[in-house]
């Protein structure tokens, strides 16, 4: 069974830097592409970043371009989030996800069958 979680969330001022991970089992992950997603309350989530294996096919939202770093760890099955220069609209629940449809876009959460629970990250100003 797939289980996803995710760490690293907390509150930070605005420029500051976290890192989240995502610690995956039930599956091997550098055969899969993955995504980081972020929400906002009373909105759909939203891609945030994409990576595939061997660093192929990676992405990001225009927002966050030159300040997030996506990448993977095959040895520790996991995945991170280097989040750096955060800004108080980068706060929102931040989530990882398995993608499961090759074809669409790499951004849209129907393409993603397996979810964390989730990390809140707050930035003040």
């Amino acid at each position: 069974q797939v289980h996803l979680v995710e760490s690293g969330g907390g509150s930070v001022q605005a420029g500051g830097s976290l890192r989240l991970s995502c610690a995956a089992s039930g599956y091997t992950h550098r055969y899969y592409c993955m995504g980081w997603f972020r929400q906002y309350p009373g909105k759909e989530r939203e891609g945030v970043a994409h990576i595939c294996p061997g660093g192929l096919s990676t992405y990001y939202a225009d927002s966050v371009k030159g300040r997030f770093t996506i990448s993977q760890d095959n040895a520790k099955n996991t995945l991170y989030l280097q989040m750096d220069s955060l800004k108080p609209e980068d706060t929102a629940m931040y989530y990882c996800a398995v993608r499961v449809a090759s074809g669409g876009r790499w951004n849209t959460p129907d393409n993603f069958g397996y979810w964390g629970q989730g990390t809140q990250v707050t930035v003040s100003s």
